[in-house]
């Protein structure tokens, strides 16, 4: 009986001694962290690369935004008296026939890819998006001089402004941009270089406008957008 009594102590000790070591520790194993996210991503994205993205006659639009942060590119129809613009580079969503073309005799697969999208009225090409996250660089397409400076209203509210350049070697047309807010230091009269002068900063509209470039992009498509008018067209 005394061995009986003296094993089952001996094993209540042990296991007392178990749970002790398993729960008892005074010192808990760290919480995983995570990692800062890497400095690039915070700062500022810079200027371009001088790179032609769209044409209208001799007038040569350079791409506004850092290459590293464009999410898509998009022609849509405009309404309000643009001019067609022709594309640099080759359609992502081009037709079969398009398709078979470039296919049998070349070219069309190099460069920018674009998207098209039908509908509207006017010129398919009238509208230029080019996509990026909001709070992004927005860089002069054109070598010209500032000569409006409008708000831009959606829903009866202001997002940004309206910026309207006259390029200096095309001085007929007008190019204008929308959805970007001003640099605080942009005036009217200011002159400008594409790609080298900050004119503002893409705003976030994906709460009031169904924006086009969405339906190619894995965000809301906030993008800056340019357009060319005649300067005689437009109202003074």
């Amino acid at each position: 009986m005394r061995r009986v009594v003296g094993l089952l102590l001996l094993a209540a000790v042990v296991l007392i001694t178990l749970l002790l070591t398993a729960f008892g520790s005074a010192h808990p194993a760290p919480l995983p962290t995570t990692a800062p996210a890497p400095a690039a991503r915070l700062l500022p994205s810079g200027p371009p690369r001088p790179q032609v993205v769209a044409m209208q006659g001799a007038l040569r639009l350079d791409l506004p935004i850092a290459q590293s942060r464009v999410t898509a590119i998009g022609y849509h129809a405009s309404g309000d008296g643009a001019l067609a613009l022709d594309p640099v580079g080759h359609q992502g969503n081009q037709g079969l026939v398009g398709r078979l073309v470039h296919k049998l005799f070349g070219g069309g697969d190099t460069g920018i890819r674009y998207y098209v999208v039908e509908g509207g009225t006017g010129a398919s090409t009238a509208a230029l998006d080019v996509g990026a996250t909001p709070g992004t660089d927005v860089y002069s397409p054109v070598d010209g001089t500032i000569v409006g400076i409008t708000p831009f209203v959606l829903d009866g509210k202001t997002y940004g402004a309206r910026i309207d350049i006259q390029p200096t070697g095309s001085p007929s047309f007008v190019v204008s941009l929308t959805h970007l807010r001003p640099d605080p230091s942009l005036t009217v009269g200011s002159t400008v270089a594409a790609t080298t002068s900050k004119i503002g900063t893409v705003v976030n509209v994906a709460g009031v406008e169904r924006q086009t470039l969405s339906h190619f992009t894995a965000d809301s498509g906030n993008h800056v957008s340019m357009s060319v008018h005649n300067a005689a067209a437009l109202s003074p």
